[in-house]
């Protein structure tokens, strides 16, 4: 088994793309997915990205992709790490690269003092629980609930003279 794990880079934009469809068919959420080449290259090439991409290839073969930015806890005072998605292909999976993409993050949340790294999974996923709980031995949240605002939301809000 002969890997790497690199960063993204603007001529990558097309693959990152493929692996956002893909985890989102994988997920049942395909239709959600709007995101183009050309968005990913103004977020996440642009001056000052706010989120770093890992490519992982086995021999020559892309095999894999995770994203993730920093985050902040006012509790601890320090930075973390969100990941955002960690995806690897079918046919590479249960060969330790989900475990080599959190081994490269947590060493940049190591050499950055983080306090935590953080990450959403979806309840029926038990693959991935499993891989949490068993091989990463993370701790599974259950005392807060996700909320979320999308565009329109952040719009209507934001235009508002009085909440």
């Amino acid at each position: 088994m002969n890997y790497t794990i690199s960063y993204a880079t603007e001529k990558d934009s097309s693959l990152i793309l493929d692996y956002i469809i893909e985890l989102a068919k994988y997920e049942n959420l395909e239709d959600q997915v709007v995101a183009t080449v050309e968005q990913i290259n103004k977020t996440l090439f642009c001056e000052n990205p706010k989120a770093k991409v890992l490519l992982l290839k086995e021999d020559d073969e892309d095999a894999g992709f995770a994203l993730y930015f920093h985050n902040y806890s006012t509790f601890l005072c320090k930075y973390g790490i969100y990941i955002e998605d960690i995806y690897v292909r079918e046919k590479f999976r249960n060969k330790g690269y989900g475990k080599a993409f959190f081994k490269k993050i947590c060493e940049e949340a190591l050499k950055m003092n983080c306090g935590r790294v953080e990450w959403w999974c979806l309840d029926w996923n038990k693959p991935s629980i499993d891989f949490y709980t068993q091989k990463l031995n993370a701790e599974q949240m259950s005392d807060w609930t996700v909320y979320r605002l999308n565009e329109e939301k952040i719009r209507i809000i934001a235009c508002e003279e009085k909440l």
